[in-house]
């Protein structure tokens, strides 16, 4: 999270976002330069159970990560 005030303006952003849904982890947001996907993959999660919610629907079939 990046939280604070900037001169009169509230800071409020989340960075890195992931949900647990029907048993998978759903990466919604990464604001990061870092691939937090191929993390959770080395440390033994399966591709099948990792969702790129960050991308439309239309696309996860393309990506090497599950659809949901």
């Amino acid at each position: 999270m990046d939280v604070g005030w900037q001169e009169l303006t509230r800071i409020y952003r989340t960075i890195i976002h992931f949900d647990i849904k029907d048993g998978k982890i759903w990466l919604q947001q990464n604001l990061t330069e870092l691939n937090p996907a191929e993390d959770l993959v080395a440390m033994g999660i399966a591709r099948e159970d990792i969702v790129l919610g960050l991308h439309p629907p239309y696309k996860r079939p393309y990506t090497d990560y599950g659809v949901a």
